[in-house]
C-alpha cells in the first residue's frame, strides 16, 4: 500500500523491486511473485517491448516462450556465413524467429498474473542502496519505493549501475532495417568483413520481411549507415529483398563479458545489465530469461532467510556463462587486433572469430592454475 510521509513524496513498500521489463526483468518478477514476494517492476518506456531493438531470434530451448501466436513468427533451420573471400559456410542453426515486442509483453503478463505490479512510463531517478530506497518518476510525480531486494534488469546502459557508481559496460552499436523479403527463406545469413569492424552484418527472415542489420565498434569506425546501405543495395540487386525500408531501429550491445559484480549488496544484475550478452554474436535473450529466473528464485530464498542465496546466484550465473563469455571476449580482442593491421580482408581471422567454425573452439582462453577447461557448452555453440 502506498503511504505518504509528511512533506515527502509517496512511499511504496515492496519486497522486490525490478528495474526494467525486458525478458530478464519480466522473468525475475514472475518467479519472485510466484514465490509469494511483493513485487514491483518498473519500466521507463511507455509500452513493454517497444520500440524493438533486436534481430528477434531465439534458440529452440526458448520455444516455450513462443507458443503464443502473437509471439511466434517462423522457424530457422540453419545459418549461412559469408567470408571476405566470398566463400559460404553452411551450418545447422535451429531456432525461432519471434515478434520481440509481443515476446516481452507475454513474459510481463505472466509476472502480472503471478501478482507482480507493473509500472510503465516510470524512470529510476535516485537510489540509496544503504536505506534500500529507490526514487522513481512517473507522469503523476515522484514516488519513493522501499525494497528488501532490487533486481537490475535495465539493459546495457543500466541506470542502477550508474547510481551505484559501477563502471559502464563496453558496447557495440547496431543499426537495423526491416525490409521486404522477396524469396522464402528459413536460414539466417551472416556477413563477416573488414567493413564491419568489431561486429558483423546479418539477415534474419520473418516470413515476408527480414531484419537486415549490422553491429560495429564505433571506436574503430563511426559510420554504421553507409555499410548497411551498401549491403542493402547489394541484396536488392540480387533480388533477395525489396528497396523499401519498412522500419529502422538500433541500439547498444554489451561485448565485454560479465560485470565484475553481479551482486552488489542487495542488488542483483541480470541480462544485458549483467553483461551476459554474447560478445561475438550479440545474442542475449536466452541468458536474460535464464538469469532473470535464477535471480527471482534467489530473491525468494533470500526473503525466506536462506544464507548465501545471493552469493549462490552469482556463482551459478558465472558457472553457466563465464567460460563461453571469456572465450568470446578473447576472440573479440583477436579480431580487433587483426582489424588494426588491416587483416580482416582475410578469411582466417574471421574463421577463428565466429561461432560457426571449428577454429572458434580451439585454444580456449587460459584458466586459473589448477582449474580445468570445460567442454564447449550449448551456449557457446548456439549463443544467440
Amino acid at each position: 500500500m502506498t503511504r505518504r510521509l509528511q512533506g515527502q513524496s509517496p512511499v511504496f513498500p515492496v519486497d522486490v523491486l525490478v528495474v526494467g521489463l525486458g525478458p530478464g526483468g519480466g522473468s525475475a518478477a514472475r518467479i519472485a511473485a510466484e514465490g509469494g514476494a511483493r513485487v514491483l517492476a518498473v519500466e521507463r518506456r511507455a509500452a513493454v517491448g517497444e520500440p524493438v531493438q533486436c534481430a528477434e531470434f531465439i534458440p529452440l530451448p526458448m520455444g516455450c516462450h513462443a507458443r503464443d501466436a502473437a509471439v511466434y513468427c517462423q522457424p530457422i533451420t540453419g545459418m549461412s556465413t559469408y567470408l571476405p573471400s566470398g566463400v559460404r559456410h553452411d551450418s545447422d542453426f535451429p531456432g525461432i524467429m519471434i515478434h520481440r515486442g509481443a515476446f516481452d509483453r507475454a513474459i510481463a503478463r505472466q509476472a502480472e498474473r503471478a501478482g507482480a505490479r507493473l509500472w510503465t512510463g516510470t524512470t529510476l531517478v535516485g537510489l540509496d542502496p544503504v536505506a534500500r530506497v529507490a526514487r522513481v518518476r512517473q507522469r503523476g510525480g515522484m514516488t519513493s519505493v522501499t525494497y528488501r531486494l532490487l533486481v537490475a534488469a535495465d539493459g546495457p546502459h543500466s541506470s542502477v549501475a550508474a547510481h551505484l557508481g559501477l563502471p559502464a559496460l563496453e558496447l557495440v552499436q547496431t543499426r537495423q532495417y526491416t525490409v521486404p523479403l522477396l524469396k522464402v527463406h528459413a536460414e539466417t545469413d551472416i556477413w563477416l568483413s573488414g567493413d564491419y569492424p568489431g561486429g558483423y552484418a546479418w539477415l534474419f527472415p520473418k516470413k515476408g520481411e527480414a531484419n537486415l542489420g549490422l553491429g560495429i565498434d564505433k571506436r574503430l569506425t563511426p559510420d554504421l549507415k553507409a555499410p548497411l546501405d551498401a549491403l542493402h543495395r547489394t541484396l536488392v540487386r540480387e533480388g533477395r529483398v525489396g528497396a523499401k525500408i519498412l522500419r529502422r531501429t538500433g541500439g547498444a550491445i554489451p561485448v565485454g563479458g560479465l560485470r565484475g559484480v553481479l551482486v552488489h549488496g542487495e542488488v542483483l544484475f541480470v541480462g544485458d545489465a549483467a553483461g551476459l550478452t554474447h560478445p561475438i554474436t550479440g545474442g542475449g535473450i536466452a541468458p536474460a530469461v535464464i538469469s532473470g529466473e535464477r535471480a527471482g528464485g534467489a530473491a525468494v530464498a533470500y526473503l525466506q532467510g536462506e544464507d548465501g542465496a545471493l552469493v549462490d546466484y552469482d556463482e551459478e550465473i558465472r558457472d553457466l556463462y563465464q567460460p563461453g563469455l571469456d572465450r568470446a571476449v578473447a576472440r573479440r580482442r583477436e579480431l580487433i587486433a587483426a582489424w588494426r593491421v588491416s587483416a580482416l580482408d582475410q578469411d582466417a581471422p574471421h574463421r577463428r572469430g565466429w561461432i560457426a567454425f571449428p577454429e572458434y573452439l580451439q585454444d580456449p582462453p587460459a584458466r586459473e592454475p589448477g582449474s580445468h577447461t570445460p567442454a564447449p557448452t550449448t551456449e557457446e555453440r548456439i549463443p544467440i
